[in-house]
C-alpha cells in the first residue's frame, strides 16, 4: 500500500499530534478516548512498520523531499535532509516501546481520575513517546540528540507530576541534573564528528570513518552518555528515586525509554564505528558496565523493602545482562571467527532480553502501581494476604516474577540462556556472575510475593479490592506477550531476534541503504 511509504514519519507524526490535541480536552472521557485511540493507532503503525521492514528491507525517509543527497564541488556526495533510516533493529525497538507505551497508557487512566490535570499528563506522555520513537528511527546524530532532548523534558515533567510530594521534586531534579550532563557529553561528541567530517548523518559518517584519537574520544563519550542515560552502574544513583515516585503507570513506560538510551548506544558502536571498532578495552569496558550492573543491582535489590525501589534496582541488574550480551558482540566484532563461535549468540541473548526486560519488567512496575492504587502503600512490611482480593494481579505478577528470574519455560530463561552459553565461552566467572545474578534475582521476587500476597491479610487490608478494569487490560497487555514469548521462542528468535542482530552487525547493509540508493 503506497500509504506504508510514510510509516516511518506516521510514527512519529501520530503521537505528536495526539500530544499537542490532548492539551485542549479537559472533559475526562473525551480525553481518555483520545488516548487510548493514539495509543492503539501508534502501536498498528509499529507493527506495519516491522512488516515492512521484514519484506522490503531497510526503509528510508526523507523529510522534505525524495533527493538526499548533495555532490561538493570536490565531488564528495553528503546525505542532507532530515532522514529515517529504519532497519529491522530499529523496526524491533520501535514495536517493543510501544507494546509497552501501550500497556502504561491503558493503566494510567484510572489514575487520571484522581488528578485535576490530566489531559497534561497525556500530552506529556505522548511526547515521551514521540522522543522514544524518534530516537529509535533518526538517521543521523544530531536529530538524535534533539529527541534526547524532547525525552528528557518530558520525563522531567511525569517524574514530578505529584508535585506537592518533595520526594518526587527531589527525583526529578536529580534527572534533570543528570539529563542535562548527559545531553552535554554527547553534544560534544557530536561537534567532534563533525568538525573532522562535515556531516552528521550515521551511514555517512560510517563510510568515512577512521578511528584515530578525536574519534575514540567521541566514542568514549557517546558510550558514557548513553550508559548514564540507561542506568547503568556506577551511573545508575538517579534510577531508584526517579522509578519510584514517578505517577504508578510511568516506571514501565521510562523502562523502554532507557532501552531506547541502549539502543543508542548499540547503534553507535556497530553502525558508525563497526569494523573500525578495533575495540578490544572498550568492548570490555562495555561488558564490565554490564557485570557491575548485574550484580550490583540485584545485591541492592535484596535489602529494598519498598517494591517499586525494589523493581528499580532489578531494572538496573536486568540493563547489566543486555550490555554484557552486545559488549560480546563488540567483543567478537573483529574476528568473523569469535563472531560465530560465541558474538552472535552474544547479541541475540541481548536483543532478546531487551523485548523480555520490557514485558516482564514493565509488568513488574505495573503490579507494584495496583499494590498501590488498592492499598495506598508498597511497602513490604505493611502488606501481606493480598491473593485472596487481587487474583488477577497475583498471578500476573507471579508470571512477570518467574520469567525475571530466568525459570524454565518463561522468556527470560531462554535470553539468558543465550548469555549463558556465550560468556561461558570467553571466560566462565562472566557466566558465574550472570547465573548468580538470576539466582539472587529469584530469592529477591520470592521475598516480594511471600510479603506482599501470601500469609495472614493484614488487619488494613482486610476491605482491599481489585484494581479496575482498564488497569487489568494494560497489565493484560505485557502478560499476554511474556506468555507469547515463552511458548514460541523459535518464532520469536527467527522473525523477531535474528533479523534484529543480523542488521545491527550489517555495517555495509545500513551503508548501502543511504550511500548506495540516494538520488542525485
Amino acid at each position: 500500500m503506497s500509504w506504508q511509504v510514510h510509516l516511518p514519519a506516521l510514527i512519529l507524526t501520530i503521537p505528536l499530534l495526539g500530544a499537542f490535541v490532548s492539551i485542549a480536552l479537559t472533559k475526562p472521557l473525551l480525553r481518555n478516548l483520545w488516548f487510548t485511540f493514539i495509543l492503539a493507532v501508534t502501536t498498528v503503525l509499529a507493527f506495519l512498520l516491522w512488516r515492512r521492514v521484514g519484506i522490503y528491507g531497510t526503509l528510508i525517509y526523507v523529510m522534505g523531499g525524495q533527493s538526499w543527497n548533495f555532490t561538493l564541488p570536490s565531488g564528495m556526495s553528503l546525505p542532507i535532509r532530515i532522514i529515517m533510516e529504519v532497519d529491522a533493529f530499529g523496526a524491533f525497538m520501535v514495536l517493543t516501546g510501544s507494546i509497552s507505551a501501550l500497556a502504561s497508557g491503558l493503566f494510567s487512566i484510572r489514575f487520571l481520575d484522581r488528578v485535576h490535570d490530566g489531559n497534561k499528563f497525556v500530552s506529556l506522555f505522548l511526547l515521551l513517546l514521540t522522543a522514544m520513537l524518534g530516537l529509535e528511527v533518526t538517521g543521523d546524530l544530531f536529530n538524535f540528540f534533539v529527541f534526547l532532548e524532547i525525552a528528557s523534558v518530558a520525563s522531567y515533567g511525569l517524574i514530578a507530576f505529584w508535585r506537592d510530594t518533595p520526594e518526587a521534586i527531589e527525583a526529578s531534579f536529580k534527572y534533570t541534573v543528570l539529563s542535562t550532563f548527559v545531553a552535554l557529553l554527547f553534544l560534544i561528541g557530536v561537534g567532534i564528528l563533525y568538525g573532522v567530517y562535515g556531516t552528521l548523518n550515521m551511514a555517512a559518517l560510517a563510510k568515512n570513518i577512521q578511528v584515530g584519537f578525536l574519534e575514540k574520544v567521541a566514542l568514549v563519550l557517546f558510550i558514557t552518555s548513553m550508559a548514564m542515560k540507561c542506568g547503568a552502574v556506577p551511573l545508575h544513583m538517579w534510577e531508584p528515586d526517579a522509578y519510584g515516585q514517578a505517577p504508578a503507570g510511568i516506571p514501565c513506560f521510562l523502562v523502554v525509554v532507557g532501552q531506547a538510551s541502549l539502543y543508542g548506544m548499540f547503534r553507535i558502536a556497530f553502525s558508525i564505528y563497526g569494523q573500525a571498532f578495533h575495540g578490544s578495552i572498550l568492548a570490555w569496558i562495555v561488558v564490565v558496565f554490564g557485570l557491575l550492573s548485574m550484580f550490583i543491582g540485584v545485591v541492592m535489590a535484596v535489602i529494598q523493602k519498598e517494591a517499586k525501589r525494589l523493581m528499580a534496582y532489578h531494572c538496573i541488574s536486568q540493563t547489566g545482562y543486555m550490555l554484557m550480551g552486545i559488549g560480546l558482540g563488540l567483543l567478537a566484532l573483529s574476528s568473523p571467527q569469535a563472531m560465530s563461535e560465541f558474538g552472535f549468540t552474544a547479541m541475540k541473548g541481548g536483543i532478546f532480553h531487551i523485548i523480555n526486560n520490557a514485558m516482564y519488567k514493565g509488568l513488574l512496575f505495573l503490579t507494584a502501581g495496583s499494590l498501590f492504587y488498592a492499598t495506598g502503600t508498597t511497602d513490604l512490611n505493611k502488606l501481606g494476604g493480598l491473593s485472596r482480593n487481587m487474583p488477577y494481579t497475583t498471578v500476573m505478577f507471579a508470571v512477570a516474577a518467574a520469567a525475571i528470574a530466568g525459570l524454565p519455560p518463561f522468556n527470560g530463561f531462554v535470553s539468558k540462556l543465550l548469555i549463558y552459553e556465550s560468556s561461558f565461552v570467553v571466560h566462565p566467572f562472566l557466566a558465574v556472575v550472570a547465573m548468580v545474578t538470576s539466582i539472587l534475582t529469584l530469592a529477591s521476587f520470592v521475598k516480594v510475593f511471600q510479603s506482599g500476597f501470601l500469609g495472614p491479610s493484614r488487619e488494613n487490608m482486610t476491605n482491599v479490592r481489585e484494581v479496575p478494569l482498564s488497569m487489568i487490560i494494560g497489565m493484560s497487555v505485557l502478560c499476554l506477550m511474556i506468555l507469547t514469548l515463552s511458548l514460541m521462542p523459535n518464532w520469536v528468535l527467527s522473525n523477531l531476534i535474528e533479523p534484529a542482530a543480523r542488521d545491527l552487525v550489517n555495517q555495509a547493509s545500513y551503508i548501502q541503504a543511504v550511500m548506495g540508493s540516494g538520488l542525485q
